[in-house]
């Protein structure tokens, strides 16, 4: 199945949580001078207008980034860290003072990474990997693969740098790649067990994301961080909340998560806002 699209939800609740938590990542691996590589495997299109029909049809950004981009400068300044960073490469990213278009996962992992570092972008749907290649031209340090993440990723890893961050966002058109996102990363990290893990996922079913859960508490896989974002009660169906499983958080995640999620929560939903901050798995 190749029907999902990002363009309906690109700027939701999601991804503010999944590009805030993946912006204070990638800054904190590029804080050393030492080279990094970035992996991501389900790319989409790396940028959305918010102005076409698919976005428009659903609105979902009016419940996310909008709701950030319309803050005073007065507040902007004392946003949580985790936030304001996230916002303000938003805001590099859109030409105009109008919330117009909205960056996907690579695009942040371009403005981050350095010259020295390396991309490599994985996207099976076809429409979606042509307007991709589009949107990277040019740039030397990334590499796209119109293969299937869960599988060809593999073939990357261990990189040569040794240091790394792996984000896993798959469209979940399948029941099975609930399943198949957790396996594929613990294999991952048999190969390389000291880098950086992401595995964004939705909450629709909740029994789903419990098994997740267990799954990599039982994995023997130290050190896993869990953060969830929400802006209603689980329901039967529908995605109410999502989260972001990290392994081998930077040790600065889970106080920026603290500061920023209550107020991401309270902002973006007000009293139906909820969110996690937890240790999944200790060191």
């Amino acid at each position: 199945m190749l029907s999902y699209l990002h363009s309906f939800h690109a700027g939701n609740f999601a991804d503010v949580l999944k590009h805030s938590i993946s912006t204070h990542i990638l800054g904190y691996l590029t804080d050393k001078p030492k080279p990094v590589f970035y992996l991501d495997t389900h790319s989409g299109t790396g940028a959305f207008s918010l102005q076409d029909n698919e976005a428009q049809k659903t609105q979902e950004y009016l419940n996310g980034i909008a709701k950030l981009w319309e803050l005073p400068k007065s507040e902007i300044k004392e946003l949580p860290g985790l936030v304001k960073d996230y916002l303000e490469l938003i805001k590099d990213f859109n030409l105009t003072n109008d919330l117009q278009t909205y960056p996907g996962s690579p695009w942040f992992a371009k403005a981050i990474l350095r010259e020295h570092d390396r991309i490599s972008l994985f996207e099976l749907h076809p429409r979606e990997f042509k307007s991709l290649l589009q949107n990277i031209r040019g740039d030397r340090r990334i590499k796209a693969f119109q293969k299937d993440g869960f599988h060809a990723c593999m073939s990357q890893l261990p990189p040569k740098e040794r240091r790394g961050y792996v984000l896993m966002d798959p469209p979940y058109e399948v029941k099975q790649d609930y399943q198949t996102a957790t396996d594929t990363l613990i294999r991952a990290h048999d190969k390389f067990a000291t880098g950086t893990y992401a595995l964004w996922y939705p909450v629709v079913d909740r029994y789903r994301i419990d098994k997740i859960e267990k799954d990599f508490i039982k994995s023997g896989i130290k050190n896993i961080q869990l953060f969830e974002l929400g802006i209603a009660e689980d329901k039967e169906n529908g995605m109410t909340s999502s989260g972001m499983i990290v392994i081998n958080p930077p040790w600065t995640l889970m106080k920026q998560a603290q500061e920023a999620l209550p107020y991401l929560a309270k902002k973006l939903a007000g009293k139906n806002g909820r969110y996690r901050c937890i240790q999944l798995v200790e060191e």
